[in-house]
């Protein structure tokens, strides 16, 4: 319901831009302020800061940054989304939209109860339809975003190789199945399914599927926000230690856990009484809570050990001892982005100045350095909400470690960098030229 002047963009061949106004329209899909605030950006230039001053200082913020590019995918792909009417897969949709990923068909896919509603596409209005696996392996790329469950039943039969019809399946051949990017955490320890966040090791995406890997796993979405700003500082650096406290959104737990503290926060102004809970462990309104999925023996909960195996298999580490790593996940009363506090000791001397010029250069793809606490510029998840970039700042010399130690503040949208955006790059990554 944004209401935006509406702009078209002429190209001519030396390359200059004419902006030329249409018409005042509303916007038909839901448009976050840093979407927003991207396109006006993309536009207007610096010219709108001076409309929108305060919000642009979160965006200037983003020259710093290397934008994520997509990669170039020549031929139009039959694209699924299996799980569309959940958070993740409604990001999915409007990050394939926003890359203008090259799609020759688009099928939305969720249980039977969300069948015949009917979504805008990149192509057009569509019907979601009713899941089967012989209809979503009728794809090239198939998103799937359900629980781990259902990924684990379905995804293998989606992925695998099938008899192809006709005189060449008489003689026994086959053909791949489609490329499956499952967001569950179903395949994500698999030894021969790679983890991918595709600036830290896309590469292990195009070696699998060249192996005839059909599957490959999307981080946890903590992980993923963490591992682009670690992975430059590990390349230069060598990591040794990492301890990290994470601060997490309602909508890690689906749109359930929205809806939950959103009703809460309501019943809680207005009663002035402690609301009831069912997808939390405990009320969430005016609370935190220092547990996020089950407890493991060690004392630590499932959140908080993926964060430790996922970033190993990821750097490609494959003994403990290669980075000590640990984590404490808490549940917080804001509905999105992710924010993680970290420490980090290093095995070769790391000052803070050369951390951030690290951080703010070509080595970094995805991150953006918000670092000024004079002009009290941090990362929050009130800025790095709907952004594709992860956000870094009170990066500062640990008085623990001395000269190989870092603190810092890290914040990133987890629907959209965490998980769908990193999702669609591993598509891109794969199919680059192709």
């Amino acid at each position: 319901g944004t209401h935006i002047t509406q702009h078209r963009a002429v190209r001519g061949t030396s390359r200059t831009r004419t902006w030329k106004p249409q018409r005042r329209v509303t916007c038909r899909v839901p448009c976050t302020l840093g979407q927003a605030m991207a396109s006006l950006r993309q536009v207007f230039g610096a010219a709108a800061a001076s409309v929108f001053p305060v919000s642009f200082a979160v965006m200037a913020a983003t020259d710093d940054s290397q934008a994520i590019r997509s990669q170039p995918v020549k031929h139009p792909k039959r694209v699924a989304i299996v799980g569309a009417t959940g958070a993740v897969g409604e990001e999915l949709l409007n990050v394939l939209r926003q890359r203008q990923f090259p799609m020759s068909e688009i099928r939305l896919y969720a249980s039977a109860r969300s069948a015949g509603k009917v979504v805008p596409s990149p192509l057009g209005m569509l019907e979601i339809e009713e899941f089967s696996v012989d209809k979503a392996r009728n794809s090239d790329v198939v998103f799937f975003a359900t629980n781990t469950a259902h990924a684990q039943a379905n995804v293998p039969l989606i992925a695998q190789r099938s008899k192809v019809s006709g005189l060449f399946g008489w003689f026994g051949f086959t053909s791949e199945g489609p490329l499956v990017v499952d967001n569950s955490k179903a395949f994500r320890y698999s030894p021969d399914v790679p983890l991918v966040v595709p600036e830290v090791n896309g590469e292990e995406a195009l070696k699998a599927v060249k192996r005839g890997q059909r599957i490959i796993a999307n981080p946890n979405c903590t992980t993923a926000i963490a591992a682009l700003v670690l992975w430059p500082l590990h390349q230069r650096y060598g990591l040794e230690q990492v301890v990290m406290s994470t601060y997490q959104a309602a909508s890690g737990a689906g749109g359930p856990g929205m809806d939950e503290l959103t009703s809460g926060t309501a019943w809680q102004l207005k009663t002035g009484h402690i609301p009831p809970h069912h997808v939390f462990p405990h009320p969430l309104p005016f609370n935190v809570i220092p547990q996020i999925d089950v407890f493991c023996e060690n004392g630590y909960t499932k959140e908080e050990m993926k964060v430790v195996w996922e970033t190993r298999k990821i750097f490609g580490l494959a003994k403990p001892e290669d980075l000590a790593l640990s984590c404490t996940a808490v549940r917080i009363p804001t509905l999105r982005a992710h924010a993680e506090a970290i420490t980090l000791r290093t095995r070769e001397p790391c000052k803070a100045a050369e951390a951030r010029d690290l951080l703010r250069s070509k080595e970094a793809p995805g991150v953006t350095v918000l670092d000024d606490p004079a002009k009290l510029e941090y990362p929050m998840p009130l800025n790095s909400s709907g952004q594709e970039s992860v956000f870094v700042g009170r990066i500062r010399q640990s008085l623990v470690h001395g000269d190989r130690g870092l603190d810092m503040f890290v914040c990133g949208d987890q629907l959209l960098r965490g998980a769908a955006l990193n999702a669609v790059l591993i598509a891109e990554h794969v199919y680059q030229g192709k």
